[in-house]
């Protein structure tokens, strides 16, 4: 399905096209071929419903002032049929349409018509993507990077689908390599000392208190059993009880967050598979493999990158490198048109390695997109919050949950771009003021609800959409609002070809700004009941939108607040 903004868009180009035409046969213009022109909507509402940048593109093939260019095509325009009520040329060549104030109002009723599918648009066509986002250590808990990214996967994710994708959502499990080995020696050494014995947690091991609770719980289910067997064999049980535990505590945690995975992919199965040695025996076969020093190394230098990278260290141990190509490889294999990566602002430099890898293995490096995010700062009462009660170091997303709530939470780690720095006001967040964004969203939402309640509480029922006289929605607050509403499958589109979820936080919070001023100066429910209806169909269809937005987002949809 295609909104009535797309459509209108591409009833504008034809008629812009057919206007060169006619423009070329009467000699008013030389005959050239229409360029790749296009038709937008301008950000200054005093610029149009829609504008064209035709007569500027024009100017070098025709050997025409711009402006001349753009007064002989409108004035070639046939808008008879048309929803558009007046063409005006401005600036050196701009080309604006303004629209009839009823254009929109089919539209209303087909919101309503498809209810929860309402903005569900086809750009994908059926292809497959696959979005792989938080993949945490297995070691430990869940923090601000991990939560961020949990929202702005899980949200772009449902935007991908509702734009017509066939999406997968994948985690992948570090369990394997040099972690884990620090991780076994952690488990132990706190295995050592709830026992009595002296042991000293490595340096480059894990600290946080999860550690000792994870033991607790080995001992009470196994005792002391392994406290005599050999290094190699208690590690070996120790970091299987561990891991099994973790990752169904990562499972809980995210479920909670309204996130559930499609796929669990483990990096221990690449290496048991033989898919590591296989990736590596593909790269040397396309000639980008060497050995020096005992290493093999990959030749990303072909590739841009600064300096090769080892695959293959001297001892003969694959590196970290070498399983996440693998892991790659395995995913073109599974036949994904498009592989999305969200990871910390802190790989930046992986990114020209990882494309330059895919390139080597013989697949498109765009059919890879890596979206990086940036920090975040917790604050509260306007201090930055860098303790954990529980872990000692860095709050975890349980706690923010318990703190401020899953939708709250959600919607501030997707409100901004993820390539910028994220502030999070934790006192923000939990605050019931038009000054909170999600609030601000929601509320919206409810006092809908509210306004339908009053209405059945009055004996009335809800108006048949296709029987109400829309034409009485003629205030400058319901035209705006319902120029927006029709924005709707146009800004899933937008959000879904920019992998960003953030405007449709936007988007969301200006459909809620619409409405609250609408409310606050015009009665829906009034007297005159074929006005009541008309505005009781303008409420309900942006209840439909903002119900779906939030839907996209991962966030309730309260009936009350």
């Amino acid at each position: 399905m295609s909104g009535i903004v797309e459509k209108t868009r591409g009833l504008i180009a034809g008629l812009m096209k057919e206007a060169l035409v006619s423009a070329g046969k009467k000699g008013i213009l030389p005959v050239v071929e229409a360029p790749d022109f296009v038709v937008e909507v301008p950000r200054e509402k005093d610029h149009g419903d829609f504008a064209t940048n035709m007569a500027m593109l024009l100017a070098k093939p025709a050997r025409t002032a711009p402006r001349k260019i753009a007064e002989a095509l409108a004035g070639e325009l046939d808008l008879k049929n048309s929803p558009l009520e007046k063409v005006e040329v401005a600036g050196p060549g701009f080309i604006n349409f303004y629209l009839k104030s009823d254009w929109a109002f089919a539209d209303l009723t087909q919101i309503l018509s498809l209810n929860e599918k309402y903005g569900r648009v086809n750009i994908g066509g059926g292809r497959k993507i696959q979005v792989e986002f938080v993949s945490a250590n297995p070691t430990g808990l869940l923090h601000m990077g991990n939560a961020r990214g949990a929202a702005l996967g899980d949200s772009l994710a449902s935007i991908l689908d509702f734009a017509g994708y066939e999406v997968t959502r994948e985690f992948y499990i570090n369990d394997a390599g040099n972690q884990i080995e620090h991780f076994g020696r952690s488990l132990e050494a706190r295995y050592l000392q709830l026992l009595g014995r002296k042991a000293e947690v490595p340096e480059e091991g894990y600290h946080g208190e999860d550690i000792i609770d994870t033991m607790r719980g080995f001992i009470e289910s196994l005792g002391d059993a392994y406290l005599e067997a050999p290094e190699s064999e208690r590690r070996e049980v120790m970091v299987r009880y561990a891991l099994e535990e973790k990752i169904a505590d990562i499972k809980n945690t995210l479920e909670d967050f309204g996130v559930v995975y499609d796929v669990w992919f483990s990096e221990k199965a690449l290496h048991e598979s033989g898919q590591v040695r296989e990736a590596i025996k593909r790269l040397g076969e396309r000639g980008y493999l060497y050995e020096q020093e005992d290493a093999i190394w990959f030749k990303a230098t072909d590739f841009g990158v600064e300096k090769d990278e080892v695959l293959v260290r001297s001892n003969g141990v694959p590196t970290y490198f070498a399983a996440d190509i693998a892991y790659h490889m395995n995913k073109f294999e599974r036949g994904f048109h498009k592989v999305i990566n969200i990871w910390g602002a802190d790989h930046h430099g992986h990114v020209p390695r990882m494309k330059g890898v895919v390139e080597a293995l013989g697949y498109d490096p765009e059919a890879l997109q890596i979206i990086l995010m940036q920090l975040v700062r917790l604050y509260k009462n306007g201090v930055i919050v860098r303790m954990s009660k529980r872990t000692g170091q860095f709050v975890t997303l349980e706690e923010l949950m318990e703190e401020v709530g899953r939708d709250a939470a959600r919607y501030f780690f997707v409100m901004r771009s993820p390539d910028s720095h994220l502030e999070f006001d934790m006192d923000l967040a939990k605050s019931r003021t038009n000054e909170n964004p999600v609030f601000y969203i929601q509320y919206a939402h409810a006092r809908i609800c509210s306004i339908l309640r009053q209405l059945g509480d009055l004996g009335r029922e809800l108006p048949d959409p296709g029987q109400a006289d829309l034409s009485l929605l003629n205030e400058e607050t319901e035209l705006m609002l319902i120029r927006k509403l029709v924005d709707f499958p146009e800004e899933v589109a937008a959000s879904a070809r920019d992998m960003a979820p953030h405007r449709m936080s936007r988007y969301l919070h200006e459909v809620a700004g619409l409405f609250h001023s609408y409310y606050n100066a015009h009665r829906v429910i009034s007297d005159r009941e074929d006005l009541t209806d008309a505005r009781t169909v303008l409420a309900c269809a942006t209840r439909t939108v903002i119900r779906n937005g939030l839907k996209l987002l991962g966030l309730s949809a309260p009936d009350k607040m």
